[in-house]
């Protein structure tokens, strides 16, 4: 099928434009007439339409929130599926997804299940929406799965906020320091240094230092500016091209003093989160942890799930993989054993999802604490720096001035 931009009027009378894939012209128009919209205009997508653009929505957490609270509700009412998902793609005001359910109905009406339908979107639904799904199938009980995957997105709405919130005012701070410097050594001071120079005795080394660092910024600020965005490409080259550069980097991430317990909270908190989904939806452990592993994006931690995945392989008991790997603390391997002795591991993954989860945040508020006042201080030093160094030699000058 080919993938076709349109411009069309809703049952409302108001414009709405989306991609939709449809075998022809025809198709796309019954595709929008089905979903009460009258079709005004088409174009293959990658060939030029004719006189509209669209700009597409990105399908963001809560929709999906919305859509499987959407499906759930349906479902415990006894609403027939196609009902349902006709319903959320009538009702969405996200472009994007209304598009999307558009082709997982007519894929579903064609014969295929919801999750074979989803896993043509991999953009929208990944891996664990596609086994929570697929899960729900296999055992009639879709309800359950579309519970565990609005617990699941709440969660990561959640997680997502509270790392937005450690990230954002230390940027806005970084940008004001950064900002403060281009200003003073690169305008401010250069004003002065001719009046200093000129004043005819001999400067202290932290005057001669101010008047070499804005030198030196004056005549490199390009590179200056520059540098941490080359590193940061090179870096990023770095560990597409080695596997071994990205290990040692992540594993320097984690181990760093501040940063690295915080990353190794939200994946512990990530992954038991999502491994206590797949878990209490039946879907068996090896695939479960598979399924979680890919959840994780440091690769020290991944590769220590790769131990993990190994030796339940082996017969392991989970608790046991976990201690082999090392790079788990031992309360959480305290509360898999005794979720493994008293047949209790759903609950018990809850439990460490939520400790970490409260711990994350703890971390992230103690974070912004020690960031606030670090910035602030180096900020404070500079301007001090600043103040010293050209106030200081023109107060020596008055002192040797006679009357």
């Amino acid at each position: 099928m080919e993938r076709y931009k349109y411009r069309a009027i809703n049952s409302r009378g108001r414009p709405v434009r989306g991609v939709v894939s449809a075998a022809n012209e025809v198709d796309l128009y019954n595709q929008l007439q089905s979903a009460g919209m009258e079709l005004l205009q088409c174009a293959p997508l990658g060939k030029k339409a004719t006189s509209f653009s669209i700009g597409r929505k990105k399908v963001k957490v809560r929709d999906l929130i919305q859509l499987f609270v959407h499906l759930e509700q349906m479902q415990s009412a006894g609403v027939p599926m196609l009902d349902a998902l006709a319903d959320i793609r009538d009702t969405t005001d996200n472009d994007s997804l209304r598009d999307i359910m558009s082709e997982v109905y007519r894929d579903v009406s064609e014969g295929s299940a919801l999750s074979e339908a989803m896993q043509k979107h991999p953009k929208v639904f990944g891996n664990l929406y596609i086994s929570l799904v697929a899960a729900g199938e296999e055992t009639g009980d879709m309800s359950s799965s579309y519970l565990q995957l609005v617990k699941y997105l709440k969660w990561v709405d959640v997680m997502q906020a509270r790392i937005r919130k450690a990230t954002r005012y230390p940027m806005i701070l970084i940008v004001v320091l950064v900002a403060t410097v281009v200003v003073m050594m690169g305008f401010v001071v250069p004003q002065i240094v001719d009046f200093i120079r000129n004043i005819g005795q001999e400067l202290p080394i932290y005057t001669r230092a101010l008047i070499a660092t804005s030198d030196f910024f004056r005549a490199f600020w390009p590179y200056i500016l520059a540098a941490p965005v080359v590193i940061f490409i090179v870096i990023k080259l770095m560990r597409k091209a080695s596997h071994e550069f990205a290990y040692r980097v992540d594993m320097a991430f984690i181990t760093m003093p501040v940063a690295g317990p915080l990353v190794r909270k939200i994946s512990i908190a990530r992954f038991a989160q999502t491994f206590g989904a797949l878990y209490a939806a039946g879907i068996d452990v090896i695939q479960a942890l598979k399924a979680s592993q890919n959840t994780v994006t440091n690769l020290a931690l991944r590769e220590a799930l790769d131990m993990v995945i190994l030796s339940v392989q082996n017969g392991s008991p989970l608790s046991e993989a976990f201690n082999a790997s090392g790079e788990f603390p031992s309360m959480v391997v305290r509360m898999l054993r005794i979720g493994e002795e008293s047949g209790n591991l759903t609950n018990v993954l809850e439990q460490v999802s939520d400790f970490y989860t409260a711990d994350v945040d703890e971390a992230v508020s103690a974070l912004i604490a020690m960031i606030e006042p670090l910035l602030t201080a180096i900020l404070g030093g500079m301007i001090l720096w600043i103040a010293v160094a050209v106030f200081g030699p023109i107060y020596s000058s008055f002192e040797n001035l006679e009357f």
